[in-house]
């Protein structure tokens, strides 16, 4: 690490922090590019939240990543929001500059990016998508699908008009459906599906199990799961055993950091295999 008087300082704001890999991630890019500067994790009460970003402002930091629970606070303490993160109700970037906070959400950026590189084949203005869950991991997932180009979304949610609601929301002012079914017809929604994505936590450790026969899903469609811990979830083994190529979640991880470390950090940093496992690693 190299830190002189004029290093470029960032970190992630968190409560708490200290399961956050961010700063190992950052840290390694700053090493491998050789940059002068430090991403620190910064535990931070929620009620200390508004104080703390104005101290790190003046501290001369270029920025910080939001982690739970201070996304929502982000939104309204930032002086400009980019349209998506708006849109998705939360931010998870943050750029000081002149003075003034600047909010974005790289989230969606991170999702996106993950299935480009890891299913290049997948056609975004012609795949339909069948996303489970309607939380705030959902909407970042769906805002980006529809940025994307994606105009064929089948939402089904345990609860359904939670998922009514979201649809509702994120069709305002967007070109193409958001097609609502009953959870329990989630098996046969996977007729004609060219992506499957899991935004809930069934199937994680110590969560109830994701119930989902996919004999109905075409072998040729896309099955990823937004968690990386496990890497393979339930879903993917099922998937993979059934033939379906999947993408993990770790690359999620990886992507949507790399908006804010070219913003602080000035330069851009690359996501690959040695990355991949010096992450895992951890």
């Amino acid at each position: 690490m190299i830190l002189s008087g004029k290093a470029r300082l960032a970190g992630v704001v968190g409560w708490p922090v200290s399961h956050s890999k961010s700063p190992q991630l950052h840290g390694y890019w700053l090493e491998q590019l050789g940059i002068d500067g430090a991403y620190l994790p910064l535990a931070v009460e929620p009620e200390s939240f508004d104080l703390a970003l104005t101290g790190l402002m003046a501290a001369g930091f270029q920025g910080v990543n939001v982690t739970v629970p201070h996304k929502e606070a982000a939104l309204q303490f930032c002086d400009e929001v980019d349209p998506l993160a708006r849109r998705i109700g939360a931010v998870n970037t943050i750029v000081f500059r002149e003075g003034k906070a600047i909010g974005s959400n790289s989230d969606a950026f991170g999702f996106i990016e993950n299935l480009r590189q890891n299913a290049p084949g997948l056609n975004f203005s012609l795949a339909k998508a069948v996303v489970l869950g309607a939380g705030g991991a959902a909407r970042g997932v769906i805002a980006a699908l529809q940025d994307a180009g994606l105009r064929d979304i089948v939402l089904l949610n345990r609860t359904r008009s939670r998922a009514e609601a979201l649809a509702e929301d994120l069709c305002k002012d967007q070109t193409g459906t958001i097609r609502v079914l009953d959870w329990e017809e989630r098996n046969s929604a996977l007729e004609s599906a060219d992506l499957l994505v899991n935004t809930t936590s069934l199937g994680m450790a110590g969560q109830p199990a994701l119930e989902l026969d996919l004999s109905a899903l075409p072998q040729s469609a896309v099955v990823t799961d937004i968690v990386y811990a496990p890497l393979i979830t339930p879903l993917l083994a099922l998937a993979q055993k059934q033939g379906n190529p999947v993408v993990d979640g770790l690359g999620m991880l990886l992507h949507q950091a790399r908006p804010g470390f070219e913003a602080w950090f000035g330069a851009k940093p690359v996501v690959n295999e040695e990355l991949r496992k010096f992450v895992l690693a951890i």
